[in-house]
């Protein structure tokens, strides 16, 4: 299983890639797997600014629709619309092509609730 060290990560599953006050988000190899053959990726909180945990988009697999949780507090400024013709991305490159969506972070000191690689494992049993 593919736990990049280098990310944050969340207990929903999702991971979070820290580029100053600019986080991309997607969900980890783990829940990929789970889920199973993803067929559909809903973002419609473009724009919005949310709190953390809050739901800010769904992703459907043949077997399950899964609710997105938000990280931490702030604006959705982007969403990978590659997602919308080939949400299979999410399955090959969860990691890389299959990212879900930007967020201009609130608050920094929000980051620190945010689960190490090392954490993560820990939670899943890896």
């Amino acid at each position: 299983m593919n736990i990049p060290s280098e990310l944050k990560y969340t207990k929903d599953h999702e991971w979070v890639k820290i580029d100053c006050d600019i986080l991309t988000v997607g969900i980890t190899d783990f829940a990929q797997g789970e889920l199973g053959d993803i067929v559909y990726v809903e973002v419609d909180t473009l724009d919005e600014a949310l709190e953390a945990d809050a739901v800010f988009g769904t992703v459907e697999a043949v077997k399950t629709v899964s609710d997105l949780f938000l990280p931490v507090a702030g604006e959705i400024i982007e969403f990978n619309d590659s997602l919308e013709d080939e949400p299979e991305k999410v399955n090959e490159d969860p990691y890389g092509d299959g990212w879900m969506i930007k967020l201009k972070v609130e608050n920094q000191s929000d980051l620190e609730t945010l689960l190490s690689a090392e954490d993560y494992k820990e939670l899943i049993g890896a």
